[in-house]
């Protein structure tokens, strides 16, 4: 991919992705209502506006649900292994899934953080 001079991110990237690569986490908030979702839509999921921009999340969040996972999907994640993700609720009210730290509890307040993975940066969340 190539690099843009002026954010020196790759160019080409989902609006998530690209916030991931910044260190931030986003999502999708509607201009009408004021909705926000996590998953990126034509229309909001409340009102059916298609007026919908990026936000930057503040990365806090509540845990609301865990897994081990202990069976790489691939050869990539296998040096991970074994290693917890989550389902974590921002404050901002969308919910998003990340990596986490072992031992997070669902109800746990946890802060958003990010780490390389191969070509990619993905989120992990630690306890607050």
């Amino acid at each position: 991919m190539a690099i843009s001079a002026e954010s020196a991110l790759p160019e080409g990237l989902h609006p998530y992705a690209e916030g991931l690569e910044a260190g931030r986490v986003r999502y999708q908030s509607c201009g009408d209502c004021g909705a926000a979702q996590s998953l990126e839509r034509h229309a909001c999921q409340r009102c059916g506006s298609v007026r919908l921009a990026w936000r930057d999340a503040a990365g806090v969040a509540t845990v609301y649900a865990v897994t081990t996972v202990a069976r790489a999907p691939d050869d990539s994640f296998r040096t991970l292994v074994p290693y917890t993700l989550v389902l974590a609720t921002l404050d901002e009210g969308p919910r998003v899934m990340g990596h986490a730290e072992p031992g997070v509890a669902i109800g746990d307040r946890v802060r958003a953080g990010f780490f390389r993975h191969g070509e990619r940066t993905l989120l992990r969340f630690e306890r607050e």
